[in-house]
Parts: structure tokens; sequence; C-alpha cells
């Protein structure tokens, strides 16, 4: 079944005009959801609107309301707050353009796939597409979707172009409140080495396909062992990092020299792992050799 576009429209630059569809770049991970249970009858539990000193409510008496101050709401009703969204405009303009650095990266949210609508929409695609890989730019709008505007931008990716929703500036918390007591003091160039040859060893091309979520993983398997169980306790043997015995003070120089050296005798095992279908080629053929010697002095 093909995906269904997120939005369908025309990305629009100057006088120019490019029909797109875009669609989700994401998808939702394996997660393990849990729902309460009444552990007496296995049955789960609901919930009921509950008001304090009046009890249960009908769903048809809720309305949304805006906290002005403690206690004090302002009470809005649907159509309200439906008459302020924004119309889902059919356009996305391009209003300005960037450094590729220039965007930190705390204002990316969720990226998507822009595509061309159709095939008359592919050459201002390409040429859009290649104006901002030859410039190093990218695009910034704002997109109108189900009542919500949102900034966004866009950027060559491949054939294509990647689309990214970005927060706003009120959204994204300042970083100089978090990092203002960590001294601006140069390391030691020696251990700042030994960090560098330790990254250096460990580095290697990105591949998401790596790594998985072992939490998620250990549930479905606990699960799936449960169930088999038929209501028995399981309990995971959990290996408990080892603490380290004596201060707390760490021997930075110590600690690195020791992975970078770990790390150089890891790489030696595995290197070595590949060599003993070589080494036996080499002792069987010395032992063919010595045997042929010994035939020759006997005669």
């Amino acid at each position: 079944m093909a995906a269904r576009a997120y939005w369908q429209g025309q990305i629009r630059l100057a006088l120019v005009s490019i029909p797109v569809e875009i669609y989700p770049a994401t998808r939702s991970g394996a997660s393990i959801s849990f729902r309460q249970i009444h552990e007496p009858s296995g049955k789960p539990i609901s919930y009921e609107k509950v008001v304090q000193g009046i009890g249960p409510i009908d769903r048809d008496d809720i309305v949304k309301g805006y906290e002005i101050s403690k206690g004090n709401y302002v009470l809005l009703e649907e159509d309200e707050i439906e008459a302020v969204k924004i119309e889902s405009r059919k356009t996305l303009e391009l209003v300005q353009f960037v450094d590729q650095h220039e965007i930190d990266v705390f204002y990316f949210e969720k990226p998507y796939f822009v595509v061309p609508a159709d095939d008359l929409a592919d050459e201002a695609f390409i040429v859009l597409r290649e104006a901002l890989r030859k410039a190093g730019k990218v695009a910034l709008g704002q997109l109108s979707v189900r009542g919500r505007e949102m900034l966004v931008s866009l950027k060559p990716c491949g054939k294509g172009i990647v689309l990214e929703t970005l927060r706003y500036a009120d959204e994204v918390r300042r970083a100089q409140s978090y990092f203002a007591e960590i001294p601006e003091e140069k390391p030691d160039p020696e251990l700042l080495d030994l960090a560098t040859t330790l990254i250096d060893k460990k580095t290697a091309p990105f591949d998401a396909g790596e790594f998985e979520d072992r939490y998620v993983e250990a549930l479905k398997a606990l699960v799936e062992k449960k169930a088999k169980a038929k209501g028995k306790k399981i309990l995971e043997d959990v290996e408990e990092p080892s603490e380290a015995s004596g201060s707390n003070v760490i021997d930075l120089m110590a600690a690195l020299k020791k992975s970078v050296d770990g790390d150089a005798k890891s790489s030696t095992k595995r290197t070595a792992a590949k060599k003993p279908a070589a080494k036996r080629a080499t002792k069987t053929s010395s032992s063919k050799t010595g045997s042929g010697s010994r035939t020759r002095k006997q005669a």
C-alpha cells in the first residue's frame, strides 16, 4: 500500500511554483505499551472524569479552559478555537535562505521527504534542489497544516529534498544557563591526544542498523517467557556495573591510556582470530618437507 502524503501543495520561490508532495521520513518504533490491570479480576482499569467535591461528571459538560491565574480559568468553546485556526494553505513560500551551519541542532524537530507531484514539476524541482546544493544554503518557510503554522527548512538530499519542521525560538531553552558553570580552560595536550586516539580507533561509517532498542527487545522476551510460564514470576539476571574501590577521584591519564591499550589489544585479537588457517597450512607444508628429507637420508 502506497504511503499517504502528509501534505500536497506547491513550493513557491518568487514567481516560480513547484507542485510537490510531502511524506513522513520516520515511523514509530516497535515500542511496548502496558495497560493497568485489576489483579484480583484480571480486567483492565478504566478511568472516569471526576471533579473534586462533585464526583463523576458527564463528558458533554467538559469544555477547554486556560488558567490565567491560580484557580482562575478562561473557558473556550470548540467553535471559538476553530475560528482562530490558520487556514491550511496549499502554498509553502520560501522566504529566506541561510547557511546550513547557522541553524542550531536544537531547532530541528521532524524530517519529511519532498518529491515532485508529477512529471511536469520535475524540471523546476531539480533546479531548486541543485541551486540549494550549489549555494550550500537551506531554505526557510512556514507550512500551514491542520490549523497549525510550522516553521520549516528545506535542503537537498540525494535526488530529493528533505523538509524538517523547526521549533520556534520560545520552544528552545538557552544553553548558556546550563553551560555557564563549565570552566573555559584548555585540556592537557597529552590527555587530548589520548582521547583523540581513542575516538579515531572507534570511528566508523554511521549505520543505524547496527543499533537496536535493547530495552524493548528485552521486554518482548520477558513477555514471551511470562506467557509460557503461565503467571510465574520471572526475574532476569542483570549485571550491575562494578564500583571502583577507594576514592571517587579518577586518574584521567591512566584511564585513557588503559582505554587506548585495551582497544588496541581487542583489535589485535580480532585480527589474530582470522589467521589460524594460514598457520595450520604452514605447519602442514613444513611437515611434508621434513618427511621428504628423512626419506632421502635413509636412502
